[in-house]
């Protein structure tokens, strides 16, 4: 949390203002048990009307003294406190946004949504109280303390036992709390969690009629966060009757030996007003301090969470080519260069013994990979679910790292590259088809920034989209849904193709990105792609044989493990997986032809 507090130095005016206006406030509070102590043992003992009307008037003026300096240093503090949430909100979206494929399937993505959200608002309400309040109490705590010596020594001892014993208790409170807190917002991410899996795949359990189930699976984290939050709130909530029941016992005490000096002609009746007073003004304050220690508790932890993901290492890191090649040799447990490096020279995309291991896992997804691609090759990439196909072609613009060996391309480690100047190389259209609020010619643009109307038209045309977007009302200029909600998936799809195709890449990469779509639509696709450049590097992901059989090389992909690589025909009489995904294909569509009197081809 303390390394959050380098963004408030754009606000350190208002920090200043708004505790030294809360000062001027509890200073003029602190008179007015004088005042009603004076009218009291002048005005109403020598019943002196004008006495008592110009002391009530000094009371009006300090009230309205302390209300204008109450709304300034409020003014200050919330002015502080929203500037200071949102300087944090934006560095951490943008670390958010630099963070790697491993990182943020790490955190998880209810978490961060947690941590832009409940977590932010915590903390802001935490900073405002803090500037209004963690000067104020104190000051009016130990000021009232100091104002009761000034009027008896014997009474205001009373004060300097209660007040140490408020403060263990607020203290001791706090001390309890504060890691509950962060197991309450641990339990709220969890709550988060599943709520957003539920409300993005609600008609995966319509359709197998799971709500049930899932009702009772929300209610179980539901249930596990209110029982934090009731437990830690009764810890809370003995905060208020506690430091009540020791102020009243002291009140009491205090009434008893006020009213014995009284007696003794030691002290005025307005002396123990006054000091009656000081004793409410106390516990006001105290109650107070103690809401305000519970806030900045549950700030502080949220604080905490958040810097946490601040702390994590984000962004992609450039090695120099010493690095890649040191880093490769302890990989590879060899110290000899030429060993680490037997590529071609023509070689556009290499995977050099290239290994795969996610974070947490507890094998490799993907095993010594070995495999030059040369300029304009189309590679196809076939295997069951799992295998580590999107793997595979994940590691080329580097979403994922290789944990062994490595991969090149023109030459150089993908290590070694700036990440814009190997994205720029590459056109990536990812498994799930992904597309944002705003007009087709927006998200075409994402591709290329200042693509013309003709390039997104000529994109759309090799994607197989410009006859859809023709019909489309306003065409380009048609408001597509967050996410797409307005277009089926296979327009979907094809949206996201044509915005890899607009920019021309030099690494064309299909992760299953055609899976929505019918054979003939599929095949006109590839041969649109094929057209387009034959400089063009190409890689197919399906789980298709036809999507993949004129591809100049297929691998074959079993367990994360290569299980063949060759052409359409040598795969058929090499590989027994390929045979056996093609074949099964195969009896499924001559399955569909009998059924329904179509050709499948």
């Amino acid at each position: 949390m303390k390394k959050l507090l380098v963004y408030m130095k754009h606000y350190k005016k208002e920090t200043v203002l708004a505790p030294l206006f809360k000062m001027l406030e509890a200073s003029f509070e602190l008179f007015v048990p004088l005042v009603m102590a004076a009218i009291v043992d002048t005005g109403i003992k020598n019943a002196d009307i004008p006495y008592i009307l110009k002391m009530g008037l000094l009371l009006v003026l300090l009230a309205v003294i302390g209300l204008g300096t109450s709304v300034t240093a409020q003014f200050f503090s919330a002015k502080a406190a929203v500037g200071f949430t949102a300087k944090i909100k934006h560095v951490l979206f943008e670390h958010i946004q630099s963070m790697n494929y491993a990182q943020v399937d790490k955190a998880g993505t209810s978490t961060l949504i947690t941590r832009l959200t409940s977590d932010m608002n915590q903390v802001q309400s935490g900073v405002n109280l803090v500037l209004r309040l963690f000067l104020r109490s104190p000051i009016v705590v130990f000021g009232a303390m100091i104002m009761a010596f000034t009027i008896d020594v014997k009474a205001a001892l009373i004060f300097v036992v209660t007040i140490p014993l408020l403060s263990i208790v607020v203290f001791g409170i706090m001390l309890i709390s504060i890691p509950l807190y962060k197991k309450v917002q641990a339990a709220l991410d969890r709550v988060l969690g599943i709520t957003r899996e539920n409300l993005s795949g609600v008609r995966v359990i319509r359709a197998f009629c799971r709500e049930k189930e899932e009702q009772d699976r929300f209610d179980g984290y539901n249930d596990n966060l209110t029982q934090l939050q009731l437990f830690v709130g009764k810890i809370s909530a003995l905060m208020n009757p506690i430091t009540y029941i020791i102020v009243n016992v002291a009140t009491i005490v205090l009434i008893y030996t006020g009213a014995v000096q009284v007696d003794e002609g030691i002290l005025t009746r307005g002396e123990v007003i006054a000091l009656v007073n000081y004793m409410s003004q106390i516990l006001v304050e105290l109650v107070k301090l103690a809401n305000l220690i519970i806030t900045v508790t549950k700030a502080v932890a949220c604080g905490n969470r958040i810097q946490a993901v601040l702390d994590t290492p984000a962004g992609i890191r450039v090695y120099t080519e010493e690095e890649a090649i040191a880093e490769l040799q302890e990989n590879s447990g060899s110290t000899d260069v030429e060993q680490c490096s037997t590529i071609t020279k023509d070689a556009k995309v290499v995977f050099e013994h290239a290994t795969l291991r996610y974070p947490g896992a507890g094998a490799d997804s993907l095993s010594d990979v070995h495999l030059e691609v040369k300029q304009g090759e189309t590679i196809g990439i076939i295997g069951g679910t799992g295998s580590g196909k999107s793997t595979l072609v994940q590691m080329i613009p580097r979403f994922y790292d290789a944990t062994g060996g490595r991969v090149l391309v023109d030459g150089r480690d993908v290590k070694t590259y700036e990440p814009e100047k190997l994205i720029e190389k590459i056109g990536m259209v990812p498994q799930k088809a992904m597309l944002f609020a705003g007009t087709i010619r927006d998200n075409i643009c994402w591709g290329k920034e200042d693509a013309t109307d003709e390039e997104i038209w000529e994109a759309l045309e090799s994607a197989q989209a410009k006859d859809f977007v023709s019909e489309k009302e306003g065409q380009l200029d048609f408001e597509v849904q967050q996410g797409g909600r307005n277009l089926s998936g296979g327009q979907k799809q094809r949206l996201t193709i044509a915005r890899a195709l607009v920019k021309k890449p030099e690494i064309l990469i299909l992760d299953d990105s055609a899976s929505a779509l019918d054979y003939a639509t599929d095949a006109a696709l590839r041969a649109a792609i094929r057209k387009l450049d034959e400089e063009m590097t190409v890689f197919i992901v399906s789980q298709r044989t036809a999507s993949v059989l004129h591809a100049d090389r297929i691998i074959v992909l079993e367990d994360g493990d290569v299980a063949g690589i060759g052409t359409h025909d040598e795969l058929l009489s090499t590989c027994e997986v390929y045979r056996e995904i093609h074949e099964s294909q195969l009896t499924g569509a001559k399955h569909g032809e009998e059924k329904d009197g179509v050709k499948h081809e």
